[in-house]
């Protein structure tokens, strides 16, 4: 089964304010034991049998799940300390990094051309199923014989045994925005955008491109909006709702 990386703020975002704040308060609370399945599941049915829930889509225990485990992602990620403003740190001793290659920050700086990299939020490229996922930090760098800089990229609510060494250049970005439906209209035909691949046994994210569109009113909640996208990774095609789509940054 392949494995689910979730990232923060993108899913699961159909929760009211309330909802969202007890979630956060039993997190606080409970910590990693609110991530339980029996505990969610009981979530869930009050979630869904408040007054506050009426004609909205009932929720499931996994997105309340989800939901809880992408905050407590956020909240470990706030406690790291960004690598690239900290001192270097040693590269692991299985993974020899010459001493007499250039050094690869400056690289970096050229290739993601901003200005203050404290900053931002990155996504990678996972080089095991060609999906993008949230940085939690980048552990280390190297520069190969060839020129080519790479970093060891540590992915949001994984451990070390899940780092990856991948290309800054090709698989490393400033992380991509999760749209809200009142920005539907930024997204147009042709437009590069990430979309969240939902399949039986995964949830990840994909590069894909916008065919076509189908405007449609919005109502209680929300963008109805129809997209047909095309991945890019494996020329599969799919209509979408919004809330699916990320969009890329610009400068």
């Amino acid at each position: 089964m392949a494995r689910l990386r979730p990232r923060k703020d993108r899913v699961f975002s159909g929760f009211t304010e309330s909802e969202t704040a007890r979630m956060e308060n039993l997190l606080k609370e409970r910590g990693e034991e609110s991530l339980k399945q029996n505990f969610c599941s009981k979530l869930a049915t009050s979630f869904n049998r408040s007054a506050g829930r009426a004609g909205k889509t009932p929720v499931t225990w996994k997105q309340i799940q989800s939901c809880i485990q992408n905050k407590l992602q956020d909240v470990k990620a706030k406690t790291t300390s960004s690598p690239i403003a900290s001192n270097e740190p040693v590269a692991p001793p299985h993974v020899p990094v010459s001493n007499d290659l250039p050094d690869c920050s400056s690289e970096m700086l050229k290739v993601q051309m901003v200005p203050d990299l404290s900053e931002l939020e990155f996504e990678a490229r996972s080089s095991k199923d060609g999906a993008w996922y949230d940085v939690a930090t980048f552990v280390t760098h190297r520069v190969l014989r060839s020129g080519e800089p790479e970093v060891r990229v540590r992915f949001i609510g994984y451990g070390a045994e899940d780092d990856e060494w991948v290309n800054v250049k090709k698989s490393v970005r400033q992380r991509s925005l999760p749209l809200e439906p009142s920005e539907c209209q930024k997204v147009k035909v042709g437009d590069q955008v990430l979309c969240l691949q939902e399949r039986t046994d995964q949830a990840i994210y994909y590069d894909a491109h916008v065919m076509k569109i189908q405007r449609r009113l919005h109502d209680i909640r929300g963008c109805r909006c129809i997209f047909l996208i095309h991945y890019d990774h494996d020329n599969a095609e799919e209509s979408v709702r919004l809330r699916r789509l990320c969009r890329r940054p610009s400068y």
